[in-house]
Formats: structure tokens, C-alpha cells, sequence
């Protein structure tokens, strides 16, 4: 009898069901009675706690284009992982001795980047793991591609959409901010696709001087409106030359909501134009996945279950150049797959007159997406 584990871990996005559906119908298919599943609630919290239930093929069916996740997610950082629980409980030993108890033959755990450094450690510590690429920002070294992100691009795209029009019919500048907090891939994809004037991200530092060039311009052209992409993380070039103590307590002491409010406020102060501020938030999380996120997710969960059916684990399901691979997970654990500023698509993007806000500015870094130095 084979007894696989299940878990969702950190944010939801869309898509996860169709991923856990692809491993249980690969497997039942594969091994009908011979298999069984078990869903641990909320993430690693479930494998902590021992919140599980157990679980048969019929539970995934119809699940295929239902958002969020059935199992419930939370987020167990991995700094504090070594930390014990409110309760005391030791978590890693916890975890394993759920495993053990269960007699499970493997964890199957969809989460992003820190998700992912704790499926690493848990199988550093003998558990047998497979970790599935979620998350709507494609950050997620080892892959090219995460489940959710374009279901996310969708979403944000069709805002900046919708406030085409009433930017244009009131002759307005909209800042829009988009997710992405260390790296800008959605406000990128969804700028572009959207048609932004300006995007603006966290891995290139922006001057406002650049983004109030970018609106006259359009002026003077006779454009009557400016949609602004912003990333939640876009940094200036003034906050990227702090040191990362300094830029994390300038954040800290914010008194505006977000970024988004205070690139407005300076367009406000120096132009005198109407602005308005749209944040569609956590709407790029939910709703159904798209077409493109169900086969992508199911073409994931169908690899991890033939991994499982081969006794391989201690990999991150991969999509590397158009195709679905198996990369072990100390490669991808504690690395971030950021925009590389000199990417074709940025240069695409300047070469049709999308500001990034950063011409003429050469070097600038986001302190937090520096390297750390070793000690």
C-alpha cells in the first residue's frame, strides 16, 4: 500500500486543486486501491499539529477549476522554523513524527520559495518530498514558469483594462499597483499587456523625475491620460542607495498605504494633474484558474506522481524551457528568480517607449535583493 501525504504551504493562488488532482488521478489510474491520501489542513501547520484527513480520488473530483485550495493554506516562515511553537512543540520533530506515524511513503507539498526551503529541510531530515512550483509571482528559481501566475496576469491585466477607459474619458493619470513585492514579473507581463506608459519594479529603481518626463510627454503628444504599473516593492533610486536596514525602516515608518500612494502624491505635487490610485490586491489571488494554469498544473502533479511511482523525491516539479523536469530541490531552496533588468522582454518594452522609470540611471540595486554577505 502505498501512503502519500498532501499540503498546501504560504499564499493561495490559483490552481492548486487542479495540481493535487493531477497526482491523485496519475496515481489512482496507476495504482487504484493500492493508494492512499491523506491532506494535512493549512499547511505545515497540519503536518505540526496533526490536523489531517484522509482522503480518496472522489474528493478531487470536480476540482479542476476551483480557486484557492480544499487542504487550507498558512505560512510557517522558515527563519523561525527552529523556533518552538506557542505550545513548545518542536516543529521539524513534529513533522516527522506525523510522517512516521502514518506510515507515509512521501509528502507532496505545493508552496513558493519558503515552502519550498522547508520541504528542502524536511528532506535533509529523511522525509521522502516532492515539491510542486506555486505561486502567482514567479519567483521560484529552477522553473521558468509557477502555477497561478498567469491566471494573475489575467486578473491584473484586465484592470489596467477597465481603467483604460475612465482614464481616458476623464483625461487622468492612474497608478496601478500591481503584486510583486521583491520582483515584478506580474506588474511586467501585465504592464505590457495591458499597455502601461510606465512600470515600475523592485528590481529596477525608478527616478520620479523619469516617471514626470514619461506624463509630459504623453501631454505634449496630446494624450490625455498615463497608466502607471507600479509593483508593491518598486523602490526609488534614493531608497536603493540605503543600506537595507535603512530602506527596511523607511518602510517601516511609511504613513501612506503603499508605494502606490506616494508615486501619486508626487505626480500630484509636481504636475498638478488629476491622479487616481487603483489596487486591485489580493482579486489576483482568487477566482478560477485559467486554461493555461489548469494543464500547467496538471501536467505538474502528473510528474510528481510518476516520480512517486519510480520512488524518486527530493525535487521540485519544473517547467525549463517548455518542458516538465525534475529539479532537486537544494538547487532551487533560498534562491529567488528576480527580472533581470537587461531581459529581452524590459528592452522589448523600452523599445515601444514603456518607461521603467530608470533612463539614465546606471547600477542602482534594491538593498534587499543585494546578496548578503557571509560572516
Amino acid at each position: 500500500m502505498l501512503r502519500v501525504g498532501m499540503l498546501t504551504s504560504g499564499g493561495d493562488c490559483q490552481a492548486l486543486n487542479a495540481a493535487m488532482r493531477g497526482v491523485v488521478k496519475t496515481l489512482d489510474n496507476s495504482l487504484g486501491d493500492e493508494v492512499e491520501f491523506y491532506g494535512f489542513e493549512n499547511g505545515y501547520q497540519g503536518m505540526i499539529y496533526g490536523n489531517y484527513r484522509k482522503l480518496t480520488a472522489r474528493d478531487f473530483s470536480g476540482i479542476l477549476t476551483r480557486g484557492g485550495t480544499m487542504l487550507g493554506t498558512s505560512r510557517t516562515p522558515f527563519k523561525l522554523l527552529d523556533e518552538p511553537t506557542p505550545e513548545g512543540i518542536n516543529k521539524v520533530e513534529a513533522m516527522k513524527k506525523i510522517y512516521a506515524d502514518l506510515n507515509l511513503d512521501c509528502l507532496v507539498m505545493g508552496g513558493g520559495n519558503g515552502s519550498t526551503k522547508t520541504a528542502h529541510r524536511l528532506s535533509t531530515e529523511g522525509l521522502n518530498v516532492i515539491a510542486l512550483p506555486k505561486t502567482i509571482d514567479n519567483d521560484t528559481w529552477g522553473t521558468d514558469m509557477t502555477f497561478g501566475f498567469h491566471s494573475a496576469i489575467e486578473i491584473a491585466t484586465k484592470c489596467i483594462d477597465d481603467i483604460h477607459t475612465t482614464a481616458s474619458s476623464h483625461g487622468r493619470v492612474f497608478v496601478i499597483e500591481i503584486m510583486g513585492h521583491k520582483v515584478g514579473w506580474i506588474p511586467l507581463y501585465a504592464g505590457i499587456a495591458g499597455g502601461a506608459d510606465v512600470i515600475l519594479l523592485p528590481e529596477i529603481p525608478y527616478s520620479i523625475d523619469n516617471v514626470i518626463k514619461t506624463i509630459e510627454k504623453r501631454d505634449k503628444g496630446g494624450s490625455r491620460f498615463t497608466i502607471v504599473a507600479v509593483a508593491e516593492g518598486a523602490i526609488s533610486i534614493e531608497e536603493a542607495s540605503l543600506k537595507r536596514k535603512h530602506y527596511k525602516q523607511r518602510i517601516a515608518e511609511r504613513t501612506s498605504p503603499s508605494i502606490a500612494y506616494d508615486i501619486a502624491a508626487e505626480i500630484i505635487n509636481r504636475t498638478n494633474r488629476e491622479v487616481r490610485v487603483a489596487v486591485p490586491g489580493h482579486t489576483q489571488r482568487g477566482g478560477v484558474p485559467c486554461a493555461y494554469d489548469r494543464v500547467f498544473a496538471s501536467q505538474v502533479g502528473v510528474e510528481a506522481a510518476l516520480g512517486i511511482l519510480a520512488g524518486e523525491y527530493g525535487f521540485m516539479v519544473a517547467d525549463k524551457d517548455r518542458m516538465i523536469m525534475r529539479v532537486p530541490l537544494d538547487i532551487v531552496a533560498g534562491r529567488l528568480k528576480t527580472v533581470d533588468p537587461a531581459c529581452q522582454l524590459v528592452q522589448e518594452a523600452k523599445a515601444m517607449g514603456i518607461s521603467f522609470g530608470d533612463e539614465g540611471i546606471e547600477g542602482a540595486i534594491n538593498p534587499i535583493l543585494k546578496p548578503r554577505k557571509k560572516k
